[in-house]
């Protein structure tokens, strides 16, 4: 080869590296500066606390039962607006207290004043939740609120609850997240802090230090960018008004059940039938147990999912603190390998993973030894039944 050619060959290569070069460079910057793009959008700040309520105060109502059987006249509430067939979440409480009287007019009323006739469409007793139907309405006045992944939030987000407290309409008070993973227990009558009449506490819930009141059960709590994380529901008070401590269904549940609701009317509730304790060390040592952990059945229900999966409750009485508990029953230690320790953990487990006619594996203890059963979810039956 002449030395001529061989320069020219050189001279090629340098050129070809030269724009290999230029085009890596020009495509690197251009995938830079896409992921920066990419980023930006989805990397969203907090909005103001005006511009948070400007952003939401169409999608908040008020919610008005007519009761025209009660001489203290209409009961009242809030919601949201969840899409734009006109469908308004609010809570089980606000319609229904104590009843199943659907009977009596529903209004719902914007924060401009526009009053709607509404539809129930369907409720959650168990689940303190029930969707309404706004009729006549056009879609121009409907705006959706977001539900976000409640799974996903922290304590100590900020977040805000938009609601009618004593009727004061568009009201917004602003909080932290001060607690997830809340149970939301019934009392002996089967009436929680809510009013609803449930022999099943709600698990999942949201505690929150936004101020709650009375009229704001049915409205969003919202995280900052307007998203909605849960539905007002319940208030820790001995007086009945804000002390500090709310509680709100998360948007979790909302979806699943909302979802079902607007479906079927109806929502089924995954169910094994047992009542028991949660073993702590003193109570174990008080009637007799070394083991420290888990879930005591106590008793089963007849023709449940647990008598059918041969569950054993417990037969012998022993007192602590004053109170008879059926002792010697197996103790639930595991749920498809998920620690148990308290019945937190199973309704938790079950509202947020399964559904009727699913599988659960448990892992129990009896007779001081380890054993494994598995057990098909029923559903949960009605409180009228």
């Amino acid at each position: 080869m002449t030395e001529k050619r061989i320069l020219l060959l050189i001279s090629f290569f340098v050129f070809i590296a030269f724009i290999s070069y230029d085009a890596f460079m020009s495509y690197s910057q251009s995938v830079s500066a896409q992921t920066s793009t990419l980023e930006n959008s989805t990397a969203q700040d907090p909005l103001s606390l005006p511009d948070l309520f400007t952003k939401v105060e169409k999608s908040v109502v008020q919610v008005t039962e007519l009761d025209n059987s009660n001489e203290l006249g209409s009961r009242l509430g809030s919601g949201f607006v969840y899409d734009n067939n006109g469908h308004v979440i609010t809570n089980y409480h606000v319609l229904v207290p104590g009843s199943n009287n659907n009977n009596d007019e529903l209004q719902v009323t914007f924060l401009d004043g526009s009053v709607y006739s509404a539809d129930l469409v369907g409720s959650d007793q168990d689940a303190d939740l029930a969707v309404i139907k706004v009729k006549n309405i056009t879609s121009d006045k409907l705006t959706p609120l977001p539900l976000a992944n409640s799974s996903a939030l922290r304590i100590g987000e900020s977040v805000v609850a938009i609601g009618n407290p004593f009727g004061l309409s568009g009201s917004m008070t602003e909080g932290i997240v001060s607690g997830l993973g809340r149970l939301l227990p019934s009392n002996e009558n089967g009436e929680n802090f809510a009013g609803t009449i449930s022999s099943f506490p709600i698990p999942n819930i949201i505690q929150t230090d936004a101020a709650i009141n009375p009229g704001n059960s049915g409205g969003p709590l919202i995280d900052t960018q307007g998203r909605v994380i849960g539905i007002n529901t319940a208030i820790f008070s001995n007086t009945g008004v804000y002390s500090g401590v709310g509680f709100a269904i998360p948007s979790n549940t909302i979806s699943k059940v909302a979802t079902s609701l607007i479906q079927t009317g109806s929502y089924r509730h995954p169910y094994i039938g047992i009542v028991g304790v949660s073993l702590a060390p003193d109570f174990s040592k008080q009637i007799g147990l070394t083991q420290t952990k888990g879930f005591l059945v106590t008793s089963i229900t007849e023709g449940s999912p647990a008598e059918k999966a041969d569950l054993q409750a417990g037969s012998t009485t022993k007192t602590f603190n004053g109170r008879e508990i059926n002792t010697g029953g197996d103790i639930i230690l595991k749920i498809d390998n998920r620690e148990v320790t308290k019945i937190d953990d199973i309704l938790a487990y079950l509202e947020s993973q399964k559904q009727v006619g699913d599988q659960v594996h448990l892992t129990i203890l009896r007779d001081n030894a380890i054993r494994e059963l598995d057990l098909v979810l029923g559903e949960r039956p009605s409180p009228d039944k």
